[in-house]
């Protein structure tokens, strides 16, 4: 009943602005409200605020006893969502398969999956010494196990 409530504040509150997406949702047994949110063009701190009080000023603090966190996805969380790689083309990601373990710049999303693109250094085909070759990896969102932004400063 509680948790419905609350899920139909939160909906409300998206529905509002179509920017924001949910990332996590959850109520606890001690009704510990936790919402974590992304949005197309990234999360700042009056996004989480409007949501906040979407929720927290149409609940009864006399029928109800809750807390509630309404964060962003950090900047280093895994990315599980499609929604979210748009907004992160041009940086660099470590992207973990069944098969393999990728790092390179995402270059493009596509309906189905992402491409990222990196440069190595290979053996000449001829001679002694290396080259440097660019690569590229078209990755399906359903073969991604595992997406994070490699945060560099």
């Amino acid at each position: 009943m509680f948790k419905d409530k609350v899920k139909t504040l939160l909906e409300e509150a998206l529905n509002d602005d179509t920017s924001l997406f949910l990332i996590d949702f959850s109520v606890s047994t001690d009704n510990s409200i936790k919402v974590v949110l992304d949005g197309d063009s990234g999360v700042n701190l009056e996004d989480c605020m409007k949501v906040s009080r979407a929720i927290e000023h149409n609940l009864d603090r006399e029928v109800y006893d809750f807390s509630l966190e309404v964060t962003s996805a950090g900047a280093t969380s895994p990315l599980i969502m499609a929604r979210q790689y748009p907004k992160n083309i041009g940086r660099k990601l470590k992207v973990r398969t069944a098969s393999d373990t990728y790092e390179g710049n995402l270059t493009a999303t596509t309906d189905d999956g992402i491409v990222l693109e990196w440069k190595t250094r290979e053996p000449k085909p001829i001679g002694k010494g290396k080259v440097t070759v660019q690569k590229e990896a078209e990755i399906n969102f359903s073969d991604i196990q595992e997406a994070k932004v490699i945060v560099t400063i």
